[in-house]
């Protein structure tokens, strides 16, 4: 509790954007947010003034830092289990717990979770061989059992002899087949430790090299029938894992239904829209749930919000204040979001969202937007 503001000290592993826009919703529920960064340059540690410098696989840095927090939560999957539960033993909050989390951290043990609760996945297999891929059946999609994102540990591979090298580099791996899909999409739910359960409107998101460039809510011509069961099976996950806070389940829609493709258990790029597009933030609603506060509405504020990711560009051209100057006076409208990241071609350093009635009007806007903070050429945009 901290002793100024008589409120509750929420911990938060990792100093990214996550943790940044977490901030933004503790300063209006009068919260403190305590952030432990990798570096004091990370985007929630130049916005932040109870910011701690460590790692997340240092137990004694863990341990400092949650020292005097009410509750521990997260702005990544990567905090080893074994060190969440040895915080759990010496009397700290962990939420989500550590065996929820776990199906976050290790893809194969949520297939096979999941598989074993009779939930749509994909076929997969465990792999530990070239042999073993030949057996499953190539072209498939490989991905590392742990510490994947953003397309990081994701590979289409044509031939078994392509994973010779990651074998090689002792890599625990999974096949899993390449569902023909129609689209991607997302549910976001929050559960809070006295079981109360949250469901936001189910979206569309757009992927380009494996990084979410775009998300529309609510995903477009989504019949009322498929998006109920896209929201109960994102319920039934929260519950079945026992998740506290948020949780985002990546779907595939396909001929045949709904696949579960990934899971977050976290504030997750799929909710960015929330922050202006819904009665509650996703950030607000992740640090209710973990409280164990009564969670918020999640009705939209809009009939269209559309969320376009900022990615670095190329090095050279203006400034990025004065292409976001350029772009605030083009489109007053549109709401951004920067993460204070020094900027690297392909990495996201902010979003833009715009709001709407028209579908395809508001995907060009935030479209444009982006494209012109980008590299600044809103033109380029219209390619997307």
């Amino acid at each position: 509790m901290d002793s100024r503001t008589q409120l509750p000290v929420v911990g938060m592993v990792g100093g990214g954007q996550l943790a940044r826009m977490t901030h933004q919703a503790a300063i209006s529920l009068g919260q403190s947010l305590r952030v432990l960064a990798a570096s004091a340059d990370d985007g929630a540690a130049i916005v932040s003034t109870d910011v701690h410098v460590g790692s997340h696989t240092d137990v004694e840095a863990l341990r400092g830092f949650a020292k005097e927090c009410d509750v521990l939560t997260f702005d990544h999957e990567h905090v080893p289990g074994d060190l969440l539960r040895t915080l759990r033993s010496e009397g700290v909050v962990v939420r989500p717990a550590p065996e929820a989390l776990r199906y976050a951290q290790d893809k194969q043990a949520m297939r096979e979770h999941l598989g074993g609760l009779g939930l749509p996945v994909p076929r997969w297999a465990p792999i530990d061989s070239v042999a073993a891929l030949a057996d499953f059946g190539v072209p498939c999609v490989v991905k590392t059992a742990t510490g994947g994102y953003d397309g990081k540990g994701v590979f289409y591979v044509d031939a078994p002899e392509q994973i010779t090298e990651l074998l090689d580099a002792g890599a625990v791996l999974i096949a899993e087949e390449r569902v023909r899909l129609r689209r991607e999409l997302a549910a976001l739910v929050a559960g809070s430790p006295g079981g109360e359960l949250a469901s936001y409107p189910i979206v569309e998101t757009v992927q380009r090299d494996g990084i979410c460039t775009e998300v529309i809510a609510p995903a477009p011509g989504l019949s009322e029938v498929l998006a109920e069961q896209a929201r109960e099976l994102a319920r039934r996950v929260a519950t079945e894992l026992g998740v506290t806070g948020l949780l985002a389940v990546e779907l595939f829609e396909t001929d045949d239904g709904l696949v579960v493709n990934e899971l977050a258990m976290r504030p997750h790029n799929s909710g960015h829209w929330t922050i202006e597009g819904a009665r509650t933030s996703q950030f607000e609603q992740h640090l209710r749930a973990v409280l164990d506060y009564p969670l918020g509405e999640t009705a939209p504020t809009a009939p269209v919000t559309v969320m376009a990711n900022v990615l670095g560009g190329a090095p050279g051209g203006s400034r990025l204040d004065e292409r976001l100057q350029s772009m605030l006076a083009d489109d007053p409208g549109a709401r951004v979001h920067l993460y204070g990241k020094q900027v690297r071609p392909g990495r996201k350093i902010g979003h833009v969202t715009v709001l709407g009635d028209d579908v395809e009007t508001v995907r060009r806007r935030a479209r444009r937007a982006a494209a012109w903070l980008r590299d600044g050429d809103p033109e380029a945009g219209e390619e997307a």
